[in-house]
């Protein structure tokens, strides 16, 4: 029988950092509220969390960057909207950001979760942060549970 590793559930004793673009911040603001609500719900003591807000998605991986090489946090979160317009912006925005927050999980070692919304309007992008599709903050802040739950358990192994 394999030894199976997972993480858990409990943010008692974890710490997080979570980063929030003011850009599209209607949305970004309730998903900010969805991750608060999940680390609180599974234990996270509201002292044991440090928000910081960057201009746009586009920031979000050097704030992440810089947050998750000080060692104070178990798990970085990153929220943002990018909402499509008329112009390829939102490729070049949506892909860098992507690109930047999982090299910084990998160049660093802390879990660092990707609660940005990337949609079509407005519209959709809402429903992601709560209207109707759930809460892509809440998802985010959970998938950091459960990494910095497992990468500490892998370090023990």
């Amino acid at each position: 029988m394999p030894r199976v590793h997972e993480g858990k559930l409990d943010a008692s004793n974890r710490r997080f950092a979570v980063i929030v673009a003011r850009f599209n911040s209607l949305v970004t603001g309730k998903l900010l509220d969805g991750a608060l609500d999940c680390l609180r719900r599974h234990g996270c003591p509201e002292d044991h969390v440090e928000v910081a807000w960057v201009p746009g998605s586009f920031e979000l991986p050097l704030a992440a960057s810089k947050l998750a090489t000080t060692g104070r946090f178990d798990a970085v979160l990153c929220l943002g909207a990018i909402i499509r317009s008329e112009t390829p912006h939102f490729d070049f925005v949506a892909n860098e950001t992507a690109r930047g927050i999982a090299r910084v999980s990998l160049d660093s070692g802390v879990p660092v979760t990707f609660g940005v919304v990337t949609t079509d309007d407005v519209e959709q992008a809402i429903s992601r942060a709560g209207l109707r599709s759930g809460n892509r903050g809440w998802d985010a802040a959970m998938n950091a549970i459960e990494m910095a739950d497992l990468i500490a358990g892998l370090k023990q192994a």
